[in-house]
């Protein structure tokens, strides 16, 4: 009777406690598979995310990787191995049969966490490698540097390398003295002779444009005087001193009528005097010809201007002629417009000695009278009527001969005071 309750005892244990076992050990390998999936699936972003940008992850963000990868596998294998001491004391109070099972499973997991964490701690790795790429390339380069600094350390002493070709700056000679001074006497008349339209006309046949002729016979006439000044003065260094040939010549033929026609023709000779002019201008650019800027060089020159200023100045504002006359409407223009050539042409000689004679009028304090009678003759080389009226000064009606008289009256004003200025 007693082994039969016994046995009905140990039947009923076999029955109640196998499928729970069974049932246990299937529900920690489902939980253990669940918790590896879940873990290896949350570290694939990461590494990925570490992988597609390694140039922009600094070597302590990727050392910061390498310890997280490391503490997750960590933690996964812990995780892990509790799962199957749990389960392998559970087995224990079983059968041994089922407790073997369940170290066989237990070794599977073991094995696959360790197999989990090590393929983390590869990817860690490889995303750590293009830092360690890029630093090393850094150091290949520092130490293909250095070779070469080595290498230039270790020229011998005796080999000295090619010096390199020196960019000099090209050399700009100054102007001499002078080039400014020819330049301004040739320019007017060589506009008159090369680009007026009509050329040279005070020796034509038929005169129809005297406003032109007598503009032109204006500055024929600064010419003369400043050729003859540069020529006698300006290109000597004193009274013993010989004439240069290209200057007489040209002083020569510019002394010729304005108004001879043939044999010889104004215009022809004229030209001729201003490639003399030229031939002196290319000397003095070489150094074979001189030009003083002496004060006494200076003063004959001013000295005519003003002269030649002062019978302008009369033609402006007389109101007879030599022989009583009253000035005609005719004479009155002819007069205008002499004195307008003459005030163009000696504007442009006087800025240029402005230019070359610089230093000898800064010394003597005369520069401001220069500036004044240089604007004088650009203001009455601006006038420029329709119609020249000779009305009465009280007249509503304009007299431009008087307009012309009041700056040139100021011209010669100034250069007769620039003239007592350099002689003392």
């Amino acid at each position: 009777m007693a082994d039969n309750e016994d046995s009905a005892k140990g039947f009923n244990f076999k029955a109640f406690a196998t499928p729970r076992i069974i049932g246990g050990i299937v529900i920690i390998i489902i939980v253990l598979w669940a918790l590896t999936i879940l873990f290896g699936t949350s570290d694939k972003p990461e590494t990925s995310a570490d992988a597609a940008h390694p140039s922009t992850s600094s070597h302590g963000a990727t050392a910061t990787s390498d310890h997280e990868a490391t503490t997750t596998a960590g933690s996964h294998a812990s995780a892990s191995s509790a799962a199957a001491q749990h389960a392998s004391d559970d087995t224990t109070h079983g059968v041994a049969h089922e407790a073997t099972t369940g170290e066989d499973t237990h070794q599977s997991d073991e094995a696959a966490a360790h197999d989990t964490a090590g393929t983390h701690d590869q990817v860690s790795t490889t995303t750590h490698d293009p830092h360690a790429s890029t630093s090393a390339g850094a150091q290949t380069a520092s130490s293909a540097h250095g070779d070469t600094h080595g290498d230039a350390e270790a020229l011998p002493s005796d080999r000295h390398p090619i010096p390199a070709t020196p960019m000099t700056a090209p050399v700009h000679k100054p102007t001499p003295r002078g080039v400014a001074f020819v330049e301004a006497a040739i320019q007017p008349m060589e506009y008159e002779l090369e680009e007026r339209w009509w050329g040279w006309r005070p020796n034509d046949i038929i005169n129809i444009t005297d406003n032109v002729n007598n503009f032109q016979l204006g500055v024929l006439e600064i010419t003369r005087r400043t050729v003859v000044a540069l020529a006698e003065r300006i290109s000597r260094h004193g009274v013993t001193d010989s004439l240069d040939p290209n200057l007489e010549e040209a002083m020569n033929w510019f002394m010729v009528k304005a108004s001879s026609y043939w044999f010889p023709s104004a215009e022809s000779k004229y030209q001729d005097g201003l490639d003399e002019m030229r031939t002196y201008l290319e000397n003095l650019k070489a150094g074979k010809a001189t030009f003083y800027i002496r004060a006494d060089n200076l003063i004959p020159l001013l000295a005519s201007f003003e002269d030649l200023l002062g019978s302008c100045d009369e033609n402006l504002v007389k109101d007879t002629n030599e022989d009583g006359t009253p000035v005609s409407f005719f004479k009155a223009d002819d007069y205008f417009y002499y004195t307008k050539g003459v005030a163009s042409a000696m504007a442009m000689v006087l800025e240029a000695v402005h230019h070359d004679f610089l230093l000898t009028l800064e010394s003597r304090n005369a520069t401001e009278l220069l500036h004044h009678a240089i604007v004088s003759c650009q203001r009455a080389a601006e006038l420029s009527p329709w119609i020249v009226l000779d009305r009465d000064l009280s007249s509503i009606f304009s007299n431009h001969r008087a307009n012309m008289a009041a700056p040139i009256s100021h011209a010669r004003f100034y250069l007769g005071q620039l003239v007592k200025t350099l002689s003392t």
